[in-house]
């Protein structure tokens, strides 16, 4: 049977549970172990694909096409786990879930509440989250310790410790040690009451994570070990980084977190430690790097770092790729529209992301005119694909007020309309093409080329596509369209041979990057941005180095 870690947070939103999360299942896997890893959120959505990305960030899909919290991303860049639909539950979904058992006339006419009905289905939730073969299950529970929403969860995992073998289950608390500058303090009793309050619950810390800017004393974690009744070895510092999130896991090794999760739960078969020899020599390179290049992301949601997460991650990750350090210009994309371009000067690539409304739109069409007219290596994703598409169909091939039927329905030259499958659909959530579908490449496109192959597997989230009925006329044009789903005739991938690179892809591929395995896109587009950067090596890319970099 799987042993259990539940990590919760505490003082604070936003200390880092997820990338804490990942961090640990990274630190498990280099020790021999197998980890599956389960978010659960104590919001009433369903799921977070009806949430503005300003109000929680980025929505993730899976495989399975599960639109879940960013923090899976970051599950999937830290390790190996596999993950799927039950690997994020929220409060919605479980009380979905016993409402309709509860109408079904599944429990017999008993009066249905929190505990034992709610708190059963959470534990249920976990067990569907342990994926078969695994040695540790780790669930982050989302909130702060404290919220009136996170309660049933926090009660759930508390009779779940209590049904397993002794020893099988585990808690772990990250919390925050505040600095306070006009003293030169740093303060203890944040954690204290945090603490605290889950012990009220009933659930007794094992091991304390404590977030902090400035080194942890040896004698502030005797205090905290005194007060919190945790053994001061269980006492962990986790400082903030200087350099980059990957980090983390080194930091927390350092710090002894790994062996004292492995003598908690007795897992005699790890390994003696963890090995980090690759990892460590990709922090060196981040470190020591000197090359550098600018890409502008123009989006709508720029003003949230979290809205584009992924697409940041993928981007660093095409620089360790490169040896090279990206640096990030956000543009708003409305500002491209009432400003002008020159916002976009000087920067040696263009990526325009994913997002749904009208709002920036023209913003985006006119950022990719930009990049097309001023070879400039541009991405597009998804809308950002399907905004480039309009773009060329106005101003390469003279269709005047081309568009989107997303945003114009009287257009006359819809070249990006909704799926035949889509029309009858009405409600929002999850109804999207959603989760992992195939892709024929053409051969010798720049798209080949970076995959090295010639069928691929991305994940999807969308409901407008590529108008067939305008095929031929793009066929006939420069633009090819290099990248087709099979089964259903989808146009999945559009670019420019003439273009130093200028690609789009109604996929998201920055949801498969690690920073070990940098997604092959990103790698390409990061080497173009930097032959842009150096102008002499415009025209002279090697092939070889070319799939090197993917």
């Amino acid at each position: 049977m799987a042993k259990h870690i539940f990590i919760t947070g505490g003082v604070v939103s936003s200390l880092g549970k997820g990338l804490t999360s990942a961090a640990v299942g990274m630190l498990l896997e280099r020790r021999g172990l197998r980890v599956s890893m389960q978010k659960l959120d104590p919001y009433i959505n369903v799921d977070p694909g009806t949430m503005s990305p300003f109000q929680h960030g980025e929505v993730y899909v899976t495989d399975d096409g599960a639109e879940t919290d960013l923090d899976l991303g970051h599950y999937e860049r830290f390790t190996q786990a596999t993950l799927r639909k039950s690997s994020n539950f929220t409060t919605g979904k479980i009380y979905s879930s016993v409402i309709a058992k509860e109408r079904r006339g599944d429990y017999l006419g008993r009066t249905v509440q929190v505990i034992p009905h709610i708190t059963d289905a959470i534990k249920d939730a976990i067990h569907a989250g342990v994926v078969e073969g695994v040695d540790v299950a780790i669930s982050e529970l989302g909130g702060t310790v404290g919220d009136i929403e996170g309660l049933p969860f926090l009660e759930a995992v508390r009779q779940f410790a209590l049904e397993q073998p002794r020893g099988d289950v585990m808690f772990i608390h990250l919390t925050l040690l505040p600095f306070l500058r006009a003293s030169g303090e740093m303060k203890t009793k944040p954690t204290q009451q945090s603490v605290g309050k889950l012990r009220e619950i009933g659930i007794q810390p094992d091991i304390l994570i404590c977030r902090t800017e400035q080194p942890m004393t040896h004698e502030m974690g005797q205090k905290i070990s005194l007060f919190c009744n945790v053994r001061p070895e269980a006492v962990i510092e986790e400082r903030d980084v200087d350099f980059s999130i990957y980090e983390v896991p080194i930091n927390l090794r350092t710090a002894g977190l790994d062996q004292q999760i492995i003598e908690f739960l007795g897992l005699d078969d790890a390994a003696p430690e963890a090995e980090m020899v690759d990892w460590e020599a990709m922090l060196d390179e981040i470190k020591t790097t000197r090359d550098s290049c600018e890409i502008a992301v123009v989006g709508k949601y720029i003003e949230l770092h979290d809205a584009y997460k992924s697409i940041y991650e993928a981007l660093s990750h095409g620089g360790i790729a490169n040896r090279c350090e990206v640096h990030l210009r956000k543009v708003r994309a409305e500002d491209v529209l009432s400003q002008g371009t020159d916002s976009l000067e000087g920067v040696d690539g263009i990526l325009v992301p994913g997002g749904f409304g009208e709002r920036g739109l023209e913003g985006k069409i006119s950022a990719i005119k930009y990049a097309r007219e001023h070879n400039i290596p541009f991405f597009g994703i998804c809308l950002g694909m399907q905004c480039a598409v309009i773009e060329y169909a106005r101003n390469g091939l003279g269709l005047d007020e081309a568009h989107t039927l997303e945003h114009s329905p009287h257009s006359p030259h819809p070249v990006i309309n909704l799926m035949a499958d889509q029309e009858e659909v009405h409600e929002k959530g999850g109804t999207m093409r959603l989760g992992a579908y195939g892709c024929a490449l053409t051969e010798n496109s720049l798209a080949a080329r970076l995959y090295g192959e010639r069928s691929i597997s991305e994940r999807h989230r969308h409901r407008f596509e590529f108008n067939n009925d305008y095929r031929a006329a793009f066929a006939a044009s420069p633009m090819n369209l290099s990248g087709v789903h099979l089964e259903r005739d989808l146009v999945e991938i559009v670019e420019l041979p003439e273009h130093p690179f200028f690609i789009g892809v109604q996929f998201h591929p920055e949801f498969k990057s690690q920073p070990l395995a940098p997604h092959p896109i990103f790698s390409g587009f990061v080497h173009a941005a930097l032959a842009h950067k150096r102008p002499e090596q415009n025209g002279n890319t090697d092939r070889k180095t070319e799939r090197s970099m993917a």
